[in-house]
């Protein structure tokens, strides 16, 4: 096979994206921010090393995070004139190594079936769970043994593992244990592995057979991981016994876009690769061919804030000012967002290059009713709302048996139905989980729709409420492929659009409320803004409300911290419609001396055990104990956050202090 021209695929190249191609041997470590043209530079390179002898084709393996992304690149590979090139993520190129060795190492028995989901075991094992712990979304205790897995930890170390960690479960650490054991009991009963075993099962092969390690080594020995910020411990170890002795390792990302933390990836690995390789080559490429200078400006205010200097350059011409915007209502938040998008359509942008980026899928619901309204065409990207497994539950659960109530008393009566039937939660800032949360917000958004009919119509039924659900449920699934994208900031990594619109950018939503008190979450909701500010090429609009309705109760809203570090100096080009005010954390009704009187204990108790504040417990579980006031340890138990662990380390410290707190 003729190889390309090694001139050629340096040609356009500018002087970073060019160093980086020529790097071809060695541990090279590539900083690639946002629209820096990182995928160009991982395949050109990857073309430069064949072409120049470095390495034969057959022996160079680009890993990728996705199959998409793999696809991809062996299109790009092909297109350069390389159509033998192995592009793959960590798990497939496990699994062709699996495949081939298992028969060999367990007297002819083949590989067994992979698990597609984990979601039909542990949805089953949550429905055995006590109380109300039985609604807790498979999904929350999938990230958590994957995060796990991740680490090589086995059910019976994971408690003591996770509060080193200072990691929350989404249930108490007892009921997560027993769920994990009984995941991998029922998988071992049916002789399944799941896509964190295959990663497992290929570490432990390398690291038990050296005969077989040597085999692996002689078959691939150059290689270029990309999106290595994504990186998890596990995935880390392997890429190491893949190596081996070979120090031919090229690595591509980007620490501001690590927004995957929650499944145990870690940026750590990209940060620290000059350490662990010494005279390793490290590249940054900080020439941005995607968005406006007047975008950057704001990125790399963000990314100011953080205390860091890395700043990306522009090499288009500038374009409209950035806006960030101040509403005294949700309602007047969504009116402008319908005139930003009608705005952008006017002048010319198409539909399908037009975002707006969300924290969560429940939030979708509003602004399709507001863009149905308008007349303006969209597409939701991933999951529909109205797709989601809670919302369809929620809906056949008002199904059967019939509710008598109507008018007014319907909601009452719905809200009781839900919480039976689908766990739905009055106090919803207790609820843990990523996935719980999400599985909360849709609800009160189907709450909210609810209160809307029965407050329209007096005489409103349970069929009513059905008819108009199934209504919205339809005209979603009609949505325009050529339409508004409407999608998550996780959904949106790695796309682009001439407009972007950034709604909602509050306290307890971006950042979530619940990360408050975590550093590491907080740097990660950091990111996430990040991310979604980098993906606009022209036009982006920022905003946020002064008051929204929650759980038919309307609160005041404070704008994001991350608004207060993108306020612009004098004679910024990005201008400010209001600028915000300074972010105050507003007291509810229960963040009185009660709840401060437990923030003050749990400080003290964690600086003497020299751990995190969170890990002790979280804000909403002391909200949840100043709410409830319990005077006995059995009622504390029944607390949501205090599971036995907690209960025996902490319990009598928290009734003391309730007891020497104030009223009120």
């Amino acid at each position: 096979m003729a190889r390309p021209d090694p001139d050629a695929l340096l040609a356009e190249l500018d002087p970073e994206q060019r160093e980086a191609v020529l790097a071809v041997s060695g541990p090279v470590a590539i900083l690639a921010g946002a629209g820096s043209g990182k995928t160009r530079v991982l395949s050109r390179r990857t073309a430069y090393a064949i072409a120049t002898g470095v390495v034969p084709a057959d022996q160079a393996l680009v890993v990728t995070f996705t199959d998409k992304a793999a696809g991809e690149m062996v299109e790009r590979l092909r297109s350069l004139g390389l159509p033998g090139v192995t592009a793959r993520t960590f798990h497939a190129h496990a699994l062709s190594m699996l495949r081939f060795f298992w028969p060999l190492r367990h007297d002819g028995a083949p590989l067994p079936a992979l698990l597609d989901s984990k979601a039909p075991i542990l949805g089953r094992l949550a429905r055995q769970l006590p109380g109300h712990y039985r609604f807790t979304p498979a999904k929350d205790l999938a990230d958590e043994i994957e995060w796990a897995k991740s680490r090589r930890i086995e059910p019976r170390a994971y408690e003591r593992a996770a509060t080193e960690a200072g990691r929350e479960p989404p249930i108490p650490p007892d009921l997560f244990v027993r769920v994990f054991e009984g995941y991998e009991r029922a998988k071992a009963r049916a002789d399944r592995m799941d896509f964190d075993d295959l990663l497992l099962q290929t570490v432990d092969l390398l690291e038990d057979d050296a005969d077989a390690a040597e085999t692996v080594r002689a078959r691939k020995r150059w290689f270029s991981v990309d999106e290595y910020q994504d990186t998890s411990p596990l995935q880390q170890r392997l890429l190491e016994l893949w190596l081996g002795a070979s120090r031919d390792l090229g690595v591509v990302g980007d620490e501001d876009q690590t927004i995957y933390s929650f499944t145990g990836a870690s940026p750590a690995f990209l940060t620290s690769f000059a350490d662990r390789w010494p005279r390793a080559r490290v590249v940054s490429l900080t020439r941005n061919y995607r968005s406006t200078p007047e975008v950057l400006e704001l990125a790399n205010r963000l990314i100011a804030a953080d205390g860091r200097s890395k700043s990306l350059v522009a090499t288009r011409d500038g374009g409209p000012v950035p806006t960030i915007s101040r509403h005294p209502s949700a309602e007047h938040e969504l009116a402008a967002l319908v005139a930003w998008i009608r705005a952008r359509l006017a002048e010319g942008v198409a539909p399908s290059e037009v975002a707006v980026l969300l924290r969560m899928n429940a939030q979708l619901a509003p602004i399709e009713e507001a863009l149905t309204r308008a007349g303006v065409a969209y597409q939701v990207r991933g999951v529909r709302f109205y797709d989601r497994p809670e919302v369809r539950a929620a809906i056949q659960a008002l199904r059967r048996p019939a509710l008598d109530a109507v008018g007014r008393g319907l909601a009452g009566a719905i809200r009781a139905r839900w919480a039976d039937a689908v766990g739905y939660a009055e106090d919803g800032d207790a609820v843990e989980g990523d996935e719980a949360r999400e599985r909360q917000a849709s609800l009160e958004t189907l709450v909210a729709i609810v209160e809307e009919v029965a407050t329209a119509d007096p005489g409103a039924e349970v069929a009513t409420v059905i008819a108009d659900l199934e209504a919205r449920a339809a005209h979603e699934r009609e949505g325009s492929a050529d339409g508004v994208n409407l999608l998550t900031y996780h959904r949106a990594k790695g796309l682009e659009w001439d407009a972007v619109f950034l709604p909602s950018l509050e306290e307890g939503t971006l950042p979530i409320r619940q990360a408050r008190d975590a550093e590491d979450a907080l740097a990660e909701e950091r990111r996430l803004l990040y991310v979604g500010i980098t993906r606009a090429r022209v036009h982006l609009a920022l905003s946020w409300a002064e008051r929204r309705e929650t759980r038919g109760r309307e609160s005041r809203r404070q704008p994001s911290r991350f608004l207060l570090d993108l306020r612009p100096p004098r004679g910024s080009t990005v201008r400010q419609l209001p600028a915000p005010p300074v972010a105050v954390p507003v007291a509810s009704g229960i963040d009185g001396p009660l709840f401060e009187a437990l923030r003050t204990w749990r400080t003290s108790r964690a600086q003497a055990d020299g751990m995190p504040p969170y890990v002790i417990a979280h804000d909403a579980t002391l909200r949840a104990i100043a709410e409830s006031r319990p005077r006995t340890l059995a009622a504390l138990r029944r607390v949501k956050g205090m599971g036995p662990q907690k209960l025996d380390r902490y319990g009598d410290e928290i009734l003391a202090t309730l007891d020497a707190a104030p009223e009120g």
